[in-house]
């Protein structure tokens, strides 16, 4: 068996044990863009196969081109190649139909957010295309995969992998993790704790959960919500937070880098509110056993939101509406109040069944043939 090409844009952080993992276990070589400066990086010096740079160009706005890939193609040592599979990626289009012409025995494989539901007829078109060159496609949820099978994608070219973050690290942590008076100590009451960690950035729409917990104070309910993150948008979350009379009960703790501190904030809390895309943010929190609500508009969030089982662990409420989203906090502490232990369990079994690398190495495995 010939040697595994791995080629990608930027070797991310979020990534760093899935890498370590295909690093571990397959014979290859890494390949990644000297791109996206605002995406935290780690050190490839510790994966134990060679690492090279490719510079990667933009001829337009959209379009770019990862320089000196289609060479790849050529070399007798790789069999397969797995791919970020970027439509914009010009080389990669070129790479694709030489394999089609000269080099029919090798494969590539895309590892890719592939179908969205809300690509315009000629998105549709030049994705099916581009999709359709690949030998495989490993999809971050099944909501892609059910999304491309109607639109007449085989099935068992279909691999869905999910996403990971720093499993085995968290995991360690999760164990160590007991309930503390972390929030009550703050705000002295025993209201039930709200959580959002991530950036604080207009596209997270957080004004929406300031909002909510506003209007079920109308109602005399009362939570608290703390902000573990800072951005953009922290002044104007402050002011409306003041404007609204809940400086009492909204803690901006800023941002936090240091894992054991994130821990505890998230497993002390009752609930994390994602008003916009849940992303990653979802699994972080569900990771260390809390439930999650985030909007019901699938085609623009981001896979993750499949980790959101309603009613088991967390729910969606009606996009950009505060009242939907004060309805479904309402609802969740009248169902779920008094069962934390089993959310925390439910959550708990979710990441570990799927969310992890184990599960993503499983699937690569069986896929490329090892």
């Amino acid at each position: 068996m010939g040697k595994l090409c791995l080629i990608f844009n930027t070797p991310s952080l979020y990534r760093q044990l899935i890498y370590k993992e295909i690093d571990r276990v397959f014979d290859c070589d890494w390949y990644f863009g000297d791109w996206d400066a605002n995406v935290k990086s780690f050190d490839t010096k510790s994966l134990s196969h060679p690492v090279r740079f490719l510079h990667v160009r933009r001829p337009g706005k959209s379009w770019f081109y990862f320089s000196g890939i289609n060479p790849l193609l050529r070399k007798t040592e790789y069999d397969k190649y797995l791919m970020i599979g970027d439509v914009h990626d010009l080389a990669t289009w070129r790479m694709l139909i030489s394999k089609k012409i000269f080099h029919r025995k090798k494969k590539i494989y895309f590892w890719t957010h592939g179908w969205y539901g809300k690509e315009t007829n000629i998105e549709r078109m030049i994705k099916k295309m581009f999709y359709k060159m690949a030998d495989g496609v490993f999809l971050y949820g099944n909501h892609a995969k059910k999304l491309m099978i109607e639109e007449g994608f085989k099935e068992s070219k279909l691999f869905v992998i999910h996403n990971s973050l720093e499993y085995n690290t968290q995991l360690s942590l999760r164990q160590s993790l007991k309930p503390s008076d972390l929030y009550s100590a703050h705000f002295n009451n025993n209201n039930k704790n709200i959580i959002f960690i991530g950036r604080l950035t207009e596209v997270k729409h957080l004004d929406l959960l300031i909002k909510s917990v506003a209007k079920l104070k109308g109602r005399g309910e009362y939570y608290n919500i703390t902000f573990v993150g800072d951005g953009t948008q922290r002044k104007q979350l402050e002011n409306l937070t003041s404007q609204l009379g809940l400086s009492e009960t909204i803690w901006f703790y800023g941002a936090s880098y240091d894992e054991k501190i994130n821990a505890e904030f998230i497993f002390n809390a009752d609930l994390c509110v994602s008003p916009g895309n849940v992303g990653l943010t979802g699994i972080h929190t569900m990771m260390f056993g809390t439930p999650v609500i985030t909007h019901d508009n699938f085609p623009l969030q981001m896979p993750e939101f499949e980790a959101v089982i309603p009613n088991k662990t967390g729910a969606f409420f009606k996009q950009n509406s505060a009242d939907s989203l004060s309805d479904t906090i309402q609802e969740w502490f009248n169902v779920k109040g008094k069962l934390r232990e089993v959310v925390r369990r439910d959550c708990y079994n979710e990441i570990d069944s799927q969310w992890n690398p184990d599960f993503q190495m499983k699937i690569f495995k069986s896929v490329l043939d090892l």
